[in-house]
């Protein structure tokens, strides 16, 4: 996991690039290059310094974040572990190659994750199999609806919030797919990354470029940059808020707290009576665990009486926290 930068990592290079490339990564040649210009530096250096991020473990890739349901399957999912068996829990689900997010969060339910596949059947498989490995029902709360899934915020408030209120997204094709698997693990860090992508996949740079600028204009790439991990920034209190919002009213409350600066993601899944009555979740990225809390608290004022209930999640640790893998479908083994 990734440790806090200190201060002294954060110069006006390292704020920029976060705040400034999280999307709208340059589909050009020499995209650090073209950085660098911004930045008044060279190419070299640019490059140089996000490879000291990803070796940090402050930035967990330079490339795509692909919107859910567009290439593949996914879901979030969640257990109840006894507390004094939630570490030997978490690695049998890490082990899943199918599950990209995990965390132990402050709830009945303390385990949270992420899993994908490229087919709805895959990720049933690997929800069936964590089933089996741990002994414990899942709690399966499938994405319904997107208002704001964006974690490319400005982590030093040198932008202002964007809000891209979910639109019609096309679906990934096979080379779309082969592509994405490619670049999985982020852009190789080298002048001209796209080539490189290329001459591994037997294409053109100019072919990548284009078939990345389709994906990232038809909506399957929701973002295209630097993936940042937060708690290296100093955000490390972060929440799940979780609502249980009249139905009639669940997207207009949905949309006012997605327009809030805290709100850093927000979505609705199912509610699961009658053991999980939320079905609006958004999630809050803090440094304080008391401003966290004051921006929850504002929200529940927002949404006034179209409220009947709700919780807060902080995450306490994170087991596993990865992009999605498109270069293998998940057959429920374990990594």
């Amino acid at each position: 996991m990734a440790v806090v930068l200190p201060a002294a990592e954060t110069d006006r290079m390292t704020r920029t690039l976060v705040d400034h490339f999280q999307r709208g990564f340059p589909l050009v040649s020499r995209p650090f290059a073209e950085i660098a210009a911004q930045l008044a530096s060279d190419e070299a250096t640019v490059i140089a310094r996000l490879a000291a991020l990803a070796a940090s473990g402050a930035v967990s890739r330079v490339g795509a974040v692909v919107r859910p349901h567009t290439a593949g399957a996914s879901t979030l999912a969640a257990l109840a572990a006894p507390p004094a068996e939630i570490e030997a829990v978490a690695a049998k689900v890490s082990a899943f190659a199918g599950v990209n997010h995990n965390y132990e969060r402050e709830n009945t339910y303390n385990l949270w994750f992420v899993v994908t596949g490229r087919t709805q059947a895959d990720v049933d498989t690997t929800l069936a199999g964590i089933e089996a490995a741990t002994g414990l029902a899942v709690l399966n709360l499938p994405l319904e609806k997107s208002y704001h899934i964006d974690l490319g915020f400005a982590l030093f408030g040198e932008r202002p919030k964007m809000v891209d209120f979910a639109r019609p997204a096309g679906a990934a094709s096979p080379e779309d797919r082969q592509l994405l698997a490619a670049i999985e693990h982020g852009l190789p860090l080298v002048a001209r990354p796209y080539a490189a992508v290329a001459a591994a996949l037997g294409s053109t740079e100019q072919a990548v470029i284009a078939r990345l600028d389709r994906m990232i204009t038809a909506g399957i790439i929701s973002r295209f940059g630097v993936v940042v991990r937060h708690r290296a920034f100093g955000y490390t209190a972060n929440a799940m808020a979780v609502w249980d919002i009249a139905d009639a009213e669940v997207d207009a409350i949905a949309e006012v707290f997605a327009r809030e600066a805290g709100v850093t993601l927000c979505y609705r899944r199912p509610r699961r009576l009658p053991g999980w009555r939320f079905n609006l979740f958004t999630m809050i990225h803090g440094k304080e665990r008391a401003g966290a809390e004051a921006t929850i608290a504002h929200l529940a004022a927002l949404a006034g009486s179209a409220l009947a209930a709700r919780d807060t999640l902080f995450s306490t640790r994170c087991f596993k926290q990865r992009g999605a893998v498109f270069s293998r479908q998940e057959q429920g083994d374990a990594a």
